[in-house]
C-alpha cells in the first residue's frame, strides 16, 4: 500500500506532466503527445484525485471542467484600474501623439512595442504564491466581475506559476475566439436552433460570462497575455518588451505577433502592414496598439483622463457600416442553384462603396431574420465580398417583408425544387441559360477539360451564337463554325480544335469533374474513378455501393444518382461517347499500378490511412500531383499547408516557408528518399 505522501507525489508527477504537455500544446503550438496518449494521463490524475479527493487541488488540471452554476458574479475591485486607450486613426495621428509624449517628457522616446489589437474581452489574472487566485473582466475599469470558474477552463491560462514567479502579481490580457472556432460554434447553434453570435467579440464576451463554467468549457477560448498589470515582492525588468519576455517565461501565452521597433516610422510600417494582412490572421483584429517601451517613462507620462499617455490604439478602416437592405435578388448559378443576394442603399465600407452584400441561401436568411426594408448592419467578409451581419431590430417599423424564394426560375421559368437534405433550391432545367453559359466555362477550365484557347469570352461567344449550348458540342464544332466568330483567324480556329481534340484523352476523373455534378469536387471525382472503371459503371452504380466510399454520404450519392437518371445529361454522355471523349475501361480504372478503393469500413486498414502529408520544394521523380496520387491511394492525406493535424513534411530541392513552419510545429521532416522507401515498405498495401 502507498501512503499519503507517496500518493501525493505520484499525483504531482502526473500534474506536472500534463501542464507540461498543456503548455506545449496550447501555448507552444509544438505538442510532443498524441491526443490518446494525453487522454490516459488525465483519466490516470482523475482515477487517483476520485480515490484521494483530500488531495485535489485548486491548480490540478482535472478543476478546468468547470463546476456547477452560479447564481450571479461577484463584483472585483481593481488593485490598479484597467484603463482605457484613446483611439487614433491616421499616421498623422501616431506622430501627434508621439509629439505630446516628447513634450511632457522633454526628450526623444525611441523604442515602442507595436501588438495587434485582439477583438474580444480583456481580463485580469491574479496570482498569489503561485497560485491563480482571481480571474475578473475589465468591467468600468474600476470594478469588473468574479469569472475565476470560467477562466479557469482555458487551458492556455496557466493554474499555478514557477516559485521564482512574484509572490504577488496580475497578468492582464485579451480573451478570444478564433475564426475557426467562431464558425463552428455558431454552426452548432444553428444545428440547436439558437440565436447566432454576431461576431467573435460577441462570442467570446458570452463565452466568459457564462453562469454555467460548464458551457465556457465546451467553447474553443484562449487567450494572450499583453502586459503586467502589477507585482509586488520581486523585482521585474525595466520594459514592456523584457516584462513579455519574462512572462512567457512564467508559462503565460505571448502573442507571437508583437514586435519591438526603435523610432515611430517602424511603428506606422508595422499597423499598416496589417492593416493588409489582418483578414489572413487566425482571429479577429481591429487595430494595433503602440506603446512606450520603457516602464519608467511609462511611469513619467502617467494618465490623461481614463487612458494613459503612454499607449494608444491605432484604429484599422472600418469593416463594418449600417444601410438599408431595399430587395433581395436571384442569380442562377452553374448547377442551377438559386443565390439570393442583397441590394442595398448604397454605403461606403473600408473605403469602397457597396451596393450589394451575400445572403448565401434562404435558410441563412431565415436564421439572422432578414427582411426587405430592415435597416442592417453590413461588413466586407474577407475584405472582398460584402455580407450581411444582422438586423438592426430596434429600427423596424412593422412594413418589413419577410422573404420568400420563388417557385420558378426568375431566368427560364421552370420549377424550383429543395430536396430536405439541403441548403439550396434548385432550376430543375438543366437547359436554364443562366447555368448552361456557366456549366460551358467550367467544363473548359484547367481543373477539368483543360481546352486551352477556350476561355470565358469565346465561350460566351459560342453560347450566344447557338454554336455550342452543351458540353458535349464542342467536339462537334467545325472550322467554319469557329471562323464566323469574331477575332478568330486561321491560326486561333488551329489551335482551337486541336487543344479539343487533345482533350479527349484527359483521365477519366478529370471527365467527371468536367460534368458539373452536383458536390462533385476534384477529389471526389478522383475517388469515383479510382473505384469505377468507366462511366456506364458509375452511372448503374446502386446507392450503398457509393456511400461504401470513403468520404461520399448520403446527400454525395443522391446528387450523383439524379445526375444520370436525367434524359438531358444521358444525351450529352451519348454524344460525349459518339466523339470519343468517354471511352470503355480497358483494365483497370486508370492505368497500370494503381489500387481500387477499398470498402468505407475496411478503409482504415490503408497503410496511410488517417494520415496527412504536406509537399514543399521540387521532387526528382515524381511530379508534384503524382506524389499526391500515391499518398491518396495509400489512405493519406495530401495537404497544401502545414497545420497541427500535419503528419509528415515531404521536402524536396528548394523548400519554401512550409519547411520552417514544420520546423516550429516541430513537425517530422523526411526528404524524397525517404519517401521513396516509405511508399515502397507499404507497396503491399490492397489490390
Amino acid at each position: 500500500m502507498l501512503d499519503i505522501e507517496q500518493v501525493k507525489q505520484q499525483i504531482q508527477v502526473v500534474r506536472d506532466l500534463i501542464n507540461y504537455h498543456n503548455h506545449r500544446y496550447y501555448v507552444l503550438d509544438s505538442p510532443e503527445i498524441s491526443d490518446a496518449e494525453y487522454d490516459t494521463l488525465m483519466r490516470q490524475l482523475q482515477e487517483l484525485e476520485a480515490r484521494y479527493p483530500q488531495l485535489i487541488t485548486p491548480d490540478s488540471p482535472t478543476q478546468r471542467v468547470g463546476e456547477a452554476p452560479l447564481e450571479s458574479f461577484v463584483a472585483v475591485e481593481h488593485y490598479l484600474p484597467l484603463l482605457s486607450l484613446a483611439n487614433v486613426f491616421s499616421d498623422e495621428d501616431v506622430r501627434a501623439w508621439h509629439q505630446r509624449a516628447r513634450n511632457i517628457l522633454g526628450r526623444d522616446v525611441n523604442e515602442f512595442v507595436c501588438e495587434l489589437k485582439m477583438d474580444g474581452l480583456a481580463v485580469a489574472l491574479t496570482y498569489i504564491n503561485g497560485q491563480l487566485i482571481t480571474g475578473a473582466t475589465r468591467g468600468d475599469g474600476y470594478h469588473g466581475e468574479d469569472v475565476t470558474q470560467n477562466l479557469k477552463t482555458i487551458r492556455s491560462i496557466p493554474l499555478s506559476v514557477p516559485r521564482d514567479a512574484p509572490p504577488r502579481f496580475e497578468v492582464r490580457g485579451e480573451v478570444y475566439l478564433s475564426k475557426g472556432g467562431f464558425r463552428r460554434l455558431n454552426e452548432a447553434r444553428s444545428m440547436e436552433g439558437l440565436p447566432l453570435f454576431a461576431n467573435p467579440r460577441n462570442a467570446a464576451a458570452g463565452s466568459v460570462r457564462q453562469l454555467d463554467s460548464r458551457i465556457t468549457a465546451q467553447r474553443p477560448l484562449d487567450i494572450y497575455i499583453y502586459g503586467l498589470g502589477w507585482s509586488e515582492g520581486k523585482a521585474v525588468p525595466p520594459t514592456h518588451w523584457e516584462t513579455l519576455a519574462y512572462l512567457e517565461s512564467l508559462g503565460f501565452r505571448i502573442s507571437p505577433y508583437n514586435l519591438l521597433c526603435s523610432n515611430i516610422s517602424e511603428a506606422e510600417k508595422y499597423h499598416n502592414n496589417y492593416v493588409e494582412k489582418r483578414e489572413a490572421l487566425p482571429f479577429e483584429v481591429d487595430g494595433t496598439v503602440i506603446k512606450v517601451n520603457s516602464l519608467e517613462l511609462q511611469q513619467q507620462l502617467g494618465v490623461a483622463g481614463r487612458g494613459p499617455r503612454w499607449a494608444i490604439a491605432y484604429k484599422f478602416p472600418a469593416t463594418q457600416a449600417t444601410t438599408r437592405l431595399l430587395d433581395i435578388g436571384i442569380n442562377v448559378g452553374r448547377t442551377g442553384t438559386l443565390n439570393p443576394y442583397a441590394i442595398l442603399e448604397p454605403v461606403t465600407v473600408s473605403g469602397v462603396t457597396i451596393k450589394h452584400a451575400a445572403l448565401h441561401n434562404e435558410e441563412d436568411i431565415r436564421r439572422k431574420d432578414i427582411r426587405i426594408g430592415d435597416t442592417i448592419i453590413v461588413q466586407r467578409a474577407g475584405e472582398v465580398i460584402p455580407e450581411i451581419v444582422c438586423p438592426v431590430l430596434s429600427k423596424r417599423t412593422g412594413e418589413e417583408k419577410i422573404f420568400v424564394m420563388p417557385p420558378y426560375c426568375p431566368m427560364c421559368g421552370a420549377e424550383v425544387t429543395k430536396l430536405p437534405e439541403e441548403a439550396m433550391h434548385r432550376c430543375t432545367n438543366i437547359a436554364c441559360p443562366a447555368q448552361a453559359l456557366e456549366q460551358l466555362k467550367h467544363f473548359v477550365s484547367r481543373g477539368a477539360m483543360d481546352i486551352d484557347g477556350i476561355g470565358e469570352k469565346l465561350c460566351s461567344a459560342l453560347f450566344e451564337k447557338g454554336l455550342v449550348k452543351d458540353a458535349s458540342d464542342f467536339y462537334y464544332l467545325t472550322r467554319e463554325q469557329l471562323f464566323t466568330v469574331e477575332r478568330m483567324a486561321e491560326k486561333s480556329v488551329s489551335n482551337v480544335l486541336n487543344s479539343i481534340e487533345k482533350s479527349k484523352n484527359r483521365p477519366f476523373s478529370r471527365l467527371l469533374f468536367a460534368l458539373g455534378i452536383p458536390h462533385i469536387g476534384a477529389e471526389t471525382a478522383e475517388l469515383l474513378a479510382n473505384r469505377f472503371p468507366d462511366i456506364d459503371s458509375l452511372a448503374s452504380a446502386a446507392e450503398e455501393d457509393l456511400m461504401a466510399l470513403p468520404s461520399i454520404g448520403p446527400k454525395i450519392a443522391k446528387s450523383i444518382l439524379v445526375f444520370f437518371r436525367q434524359e438531358g445529361n444521358k444525351r450529352i454522355i451519348e454524344r460525349l461517347k459518339e466523339a470519343m471523349v468517354i471511352k470503355k475501361a480497358k483494365e483497370g480504372p486508370s492505368g497500370a499500378q494503381e489500387w481500387s478503393i477499398v470498402r468505407r469500413e475496411d478503409y482504415k486498414l490503408l497503410p496511410l490511412a488517417g494520415q496527412e502529408f504536406v509537399l514543399t520544394g521540387r521532387l526528382e521523380d515524381f511530379t508534384r500531383q503524382q506524389a499526391e496520387d500515391i499518398i491518396k491511394k495509400l489512405g493519406g492525406k495530401a495537404a497544401s499547408n502545414v497545420t497541427g493535424r500535419t503528419t509528415c513534411v515531404i521536402a524536396g530541392i528548394d523548400p519554401g516557408s512550409k519547411l520552417s513552419e514544420a520546423q516550429r510545429w516541430g513537425i517530422k521532416i523526411i526528404n524524397e528518399e525517404d519517401f521513396l522507401r516509405l511508399i515502397e515498405s507499404v507497396s503491399g498495401a490492397p489490390e
